[in-house]
């Protein structure tokens, strides 16, 4: 699947400061057995975002003028723990969020994230506080994945960490698949090798439709 590259990012980034945020706040279920994939934004955090008649609340950050539209969150510990819904990720892409910084994740939810080019960034409670009260007036954070760096104007940059093959896919928009299609001309080449060396361990009718060319 073909995703949008990451390579740097800036934007506001606003501070959830709950802890265990799990996916059924982040997407109620039965919004997800009604709503394709793009009809998912207006709903991501719909129980902090609106009250019960509908209308927004305006003491909730992400509906707050600088916030709108931010391609971060700063998050607390276990951010999207819970049950394995790759929903949660696809309504935070809908309302704009490129990737999400928090001490730790439930680790389905991390594992989506890739897969869906959001990058999720474990930083230490200290250093996401620090973050927060650089940006808490709106001042724009920037991510470069390049470099494995983030910062605020004024401050010292902060070095982050991610799995070479996952920073990878995101620096070119690639899911798992993705990648291993980079390599499409090195399986081929091995799979007619391996043919004439074990005959007996394939099909007798050959296939080709795998991994097209």
């Amino acid at each position: 699947m073909s995703l949008l590259p990451f390579t740097i990012v800036t934007g506001a980034a606003p501070y959830l400061r709950q802890a265990n945020m799990d996916t059924d706040v982040i997407i109620r279920i039965e919004r997800l057995t009604s709503l394709g994939r793009a009809e998912l934004g207006p709903y991501a955090l719909e129980a902090l975002r609106y009250f019960p008649d509908g209308s927004e609340d305006p003491a909730f950050i992400l509906n707050q003028k600088q916030f709108r539209g931010a391609p971060f969150i700063l998050a607390g510990e276990n951010f999207g723990c819970g049950s394995s819904r790759e929903g949660a990720v696809w309504a935070l892409q809908g309302i704009g969020i490129r990737c999400i910084i928090a001490p730790s994740f439930g680790d389905i939810f991390y594992s989506n994230c890739f897969q869906n080019g959001v990058l999720p960034i474990r930083l230490s409670l200290q250093h996401i506080e620090t973050l927060a009260a650089a940006c808490q007036d709106g001042v724009p954070l920037t991510v470069d994945l390049e470099q494995c760096i983030l910062h605020v104007s004024g401050a010292s940059a902060i070095r982050f960490e991610v799995d070479v093959l996952r920073r990878e896919g995101l620096l070119h928009g690639l899911d798992d698949i993705g990648l291993t299609l980079k390599h499409n001309a090195e399986i081929l080449a091995w799979q007619h090798k391996d043919r004439q060396r074990r005959p007996w361990a394939w099909n007798t009718v050959a296939r080709t439709d795998y991994f097209p060319p």
